[in-house]
């Protein structure tokens, strides 16, 4: 009996302890289901990255909106950001979250219009969110397979883009007055399924210079011009993939911004993220860093984002942000 007793004890026990873990996990999804998926934050950041004397530049980072048509309230919170008044916008991909995004993505910018703004694609700005195993991403990135069909309406989602005024750097090079800084942007399509093309980054960089009437006083001699034309350089992509970063230091980049991480999405504290879909070391998956490659380091922020698939709809010690980057004087 004693022993019959005490199997009996220990069963109760397993059970209590299986119940109350089966609690607290379901408080844990119920926060970061309903509550922290919707704690949109603004991370603000100082990056010494301009020439002495220069005027400090403010840049809203916005990356992976992921926006459904129903998202108001994230809607409105990304329209309140125009009151900070940021000199320039970059936007990192990953903007629609559904066939019917577009929409609420123009709703949410538009009081951005007129602000300068460039701007890469990430994959969901091509293809709708699909149902996904979350485990699968502990044995790698996900899916990186060339579309070859575009399902969302990009070109919609361009026009959205240009109305406001941005530029498209996909691919592609850009440069802008900002204050008293000459900037120059390059970027690239999303590397997360093979859409960069970094073997073009060179030729549009030099037909960026070459295109400029005042490109002779970004490099002047010495001899002949005692104050030089300030000037910065800028890499933006989706994806913060090691092979774009490497590249894009390797061009010039002295200020590298990319999304697509989510953070994590799904952290632990005091640990951080599990994965980053994508190969860059998981101390640098948000938040500003150094990246180093050979003899140059160009600063590097990575975007934890401000949405999620509208299929795993959860953030946990993550909370969705935005970057307001104060670019200064080094």
């Amino acid at each position: 009996m004693t022993a019959l007793r005490r199997l009996g004890d220990g069963g109760r026990l397993v059970g209590t302890s299986l119940a109350a873990a089966g609690a607290v996990g379901l408080a844990a999804f119920a926060w970061g289901a309903l509550v922290e998926r919707n704690r949109f934050t603004l991370r603000e950041v100082s990056v010494p990255v301009l020439a002495p004397g220069s005027t400090s530049i403010r840049v809203l980072h916005l990356s992976d909106l992921h926006m459904a048509p129903w998202q108001k309230n994230k809607q409105e919170w990304v329209r309140s950001l125009a009151s900070l008044k940021p000199d320039l916008v970059v936007d990192t991909g990953d903007n629609l979250g559904h066939e019917d995004g577009v929409s609420g993505i123009e709703y949410a910018l538009a009081p951005f219009r007129g602000i300068p703004g460039v701007f890469v694609n990430g994959s969901n700005d091509y293809i709708g969110p699909q149902v996904k195993n979350p485990f699968t991403y502990f044995g790698g990135p996900s899916s990186r397979r060339t579309i070859r069909r575009e399902e969302l309406d990009t070109d919609a989602l361009r026009r959205v883009f240009a109305d406001l005024g941005w530029t498209d750097i996909n691919n592609a090079a850009e440069a802008l007055d900002l204050n008293d800084t000459h900037v120059e942007f390059f970027g690239v399509d999303d590397p997360h399924i093979g859409r960069d093309r970094l073997d073009l980054i060179t030729r549009a960089i030099d037909d960026l210079r070459a295109n400029d009437p005042l490109g002779d006083d970004v490099w002047p001699d010495p001899e002949e011009a005692a104050a030089p034309r300030s000037t910065l350089t800028v890499g933006v992509a989706h994806a913060p993939y090691q092979r774009v970063l490497n590249s894009f230091v390797n061009h010039g980049a002295q200020l590298i911004l990319a999304g697509h991480t989510h953070g994590g999405q799904v952290c632990v504290p005091g640990f951080g993220a599990l994965v980053t879909n994508c190969d860059i070391p998981r101390r640098q998956v948000k938040g500003l860093s150094l990246w180093n490659h050979g003899l140059r380091t160009a600063f590097l922020n990575v975007s934890a984002g401000l949405g999620t698939s509208i299929y795993a709809p959860v953030r946990f010690a993550c909370p969705p942000e935005a970057t307001l980057l104060t670019l200064t004087s080094a």
